[in-house]
């Protein structure tokens, strides 16, 4: 029996009592709480729903508890209920039901933990976008491991997601981006607000080698020259780190088509004709005050030219357009002030703010020998994805980025994630799937098979508690998609590893010696392969690998 199981259980149970003694049924949540006690002597598992409702009910709340542990010891699997403090109901579970979630997860398989919570529900995820100017930066390979992380939770609850990169060709940056080329080319330093760094260097080298005549066009013909084919080989190479990292997308959309197909136009006829749009001193602001933002903001300039939020609103109503429920941008720090005037520009489209996410990532350093590193040699000025793989490898780079939660900075220590210890989480969550791996290897030249049919046997405590932690994983999923937090599961596979290493050095799986194999240890082998499913299943949703050997 899972937590979640339970919670149907004791969600039932608890209707059942309200009804017995005429309390008010409609004061009963549609979810009952179901919780781990800090201390295992208490119980397997803990509710306080009993709390929750006395006041509601006009009971008192020890007694509803009361009468709610007499009606779950009548239920199936449950062994013991237990009131504790003010209305604290500690509930043990009857072995068969506990050790039921091995043979589930042997069942289930690498599907183990999905669930369909968003079943139905089709997501726009939109994460990295990074102009393609350069290199991708730290604060955009975070986003890249925690997006690709972030869709594979969604997937897995239910959900129909599609990944897209909004490739930003249009406007400044891609203007500074050709002048910094061309002068590289032409042996010219970088112009003052261009970019600089051996890339562009590589990228100017390759143009010219690609279009032999492109220094010897006509001025704006070679800058178009060096625009149009830097822009692609940068991106061409982004593409491929990404895809490297193990990120790949299924949509690239280009900023330049919402201008050049009309969308843009499109949606400022919209606007205009909704009344959200109006012109003052020669511009067009949207009135994004009326849905909450702090000031209403320039969409047309005086000149005649588009604001950067013009895109931003034509883009957000295509996305509704292809018939996409939810829309979630994932974006960078400095971007706090876009949450509300992206959700103002959706509700004065017509639309429904609460289909527009909008999570903000925070920053990375990296350190090494207890020193920040600064500076990237291929950038010139930045840490790039390439950087961080080259130095700690994909698996790493990928864990190390997604396990915190990413409204927080984090610090990086290169040293730490090369190393093969257990303070490296990342090696001690694999070595748990490595170990398991070699268990059931060992066990195979033993001629032992694992077995569910005397689960009964599983009565350690260590055993209880790793059963009780494989259980809690559905759970773990379904809240890291709630909460779009990746990060609870390599929290998870942690504890996880952690739990199983204590069972491992408490209870002996294989048989040794001259010790004939008994029902104990299959279904401890039993055990551990559903020990060794989780965590596989548990690293595929983050991206990282499970090796069978380390």
């Amino acid at each position: 029996m899972t937590p979640a199981d339970l919670a149907v259980l004791l969600h039932a149970a608890t209707s059942t009592v309200l009804t017995d003694h005429g309390l008010d049924v409609s004061a009963l949540p549609d979810s009952v709480v179901v919780e781990r006690p800090r201390n295992p002597e208490h119980g397997d598992y803990a509710t306080n729903i009993a709390l929750q409702l006395g006041k509601k009910v006009g009971a008192n709340p020890r007694e509803l508890a009361g009468w709610l542990a007499t009606e779950l010891i009548s239920r199936d699997g449950i062994a013991t209920a237990d009131i504790a403090g003010p209305g604290f109901v500690n509930i043990r579970l009857a072995a068969d039901a506990q050790n039921a979630v091995v043979a589930n997860v042997l069942t289930g398989g690498e599907s183990y933990g999905t669930g369909t919570i968003y079943d139905g529900l089709k997501v726009n995820l939109e994460f990295v976008s990074a102009n393609p100017t350069g290199p991708i930066h730290l604060g955009g390979t975070r986003w890249a491991a925690v997006g690709d992380a972030l869709g594979r939770v969604l997937s897995a609850a239910g959900a129909a997601v599609t990944r897209e990169y909004y490739f930003n060709d249009h406007g400044a940056q891609i203007d500074r981006f050709a002048r910094s080329l061309l002068a590289a080319a032409l042996g010219e330093p970088a112009p003052e607000d261009g970019y600089a760094g051996a890339y562009i260097n590589d990228i100017a080298s390759q143009i010219v080698a690609e279009v032999p005549d492109a220094l010897a066009r006509p001025e704006a013909d070679r800058l178009e020259t060096f625009r149009a084919h830097g822009v692609d080989l940068m991106f061409t190479q982004i593409k491929q780190n990404l895809h490297e990292f193990g990120v790949d997308f299924d949509v690239y959309t280009h900023e330049n088509k919402m201008f050049d197909s009309g969308q843009v136009d499109k949606a400022i006829v919209e606007l205009k004709a909704n009344g959200n749009l109006y012109e003052n001193d020669g511009a067009w602001w949207l009135r994004s005050t009326a849905f909450g933002d702090d000031k209403d903001r320039v969409v047309i300039k005086s000149d005649g030219e588009a604001a950067y939020i013009a895109g931003d609103i034509a883009y957000f109503k295509d996305k509704r357009d292809r018939g996409f429920d939810l829309c979630i941008y994932m974006l960078g720090a400095d971007h706090h002030g876009y949450v509300v005037r992206l959700k103002a520009a959706a509700a004065a489209l017509g639309d429904d703010p609460d289909r527009l996410e909008v999570l903000i990532g925070q920053m990375v350093n990296l350190v090494k020998d207890g020193q920040p590193v600064r500076m990237s040699k291929r950038a010139g000025t930045v840490i790039t994805l390439d950087d961080l793989v080259e130095a700690v490898g994909v698996d790493a780079a990928r864990y190390s980025l997604i396990r915190s939660s990413v409204d927080v900075n984090i610090d990086i220590d290169l040293d730490l994630l090369v190393s093969q210890s257990n303070e490296n989480p990342v090696y001690y969550v694999q070595y748990a799937h490595a170990r398991l791996s070699a268990i059931g290897r060992n066990a195979e030249t033993l001629g032992l098979v694992a077995s569910t049919d005397h689960l009964e046997l599983l009565i350690d405590p260590a055993e209880g508690d790793l059963i009780r932690t494989l259980g809690d994983f559905p759970a773990v999923v379904s809240t890291a998609a709630e909460l779009r937090e990746p990060h609870r599961i390599c929290r998870y596979l942690e504890s996880l590893a952690s739990t199983y290493h204590k069972f491992y050095d408490r209870c002996r799986v294989l048989p040794q010696g001259d010790e004939e194999p008994t029902d104990i240890h299959a279904a401890r082998l039993a055990l551990c392969g559903a020990t060794k499913q989780v965590v596989a299943n548990g690293l595929a949703m983050v991206g990282v690998s499970a090796p069978e050997r380390m």
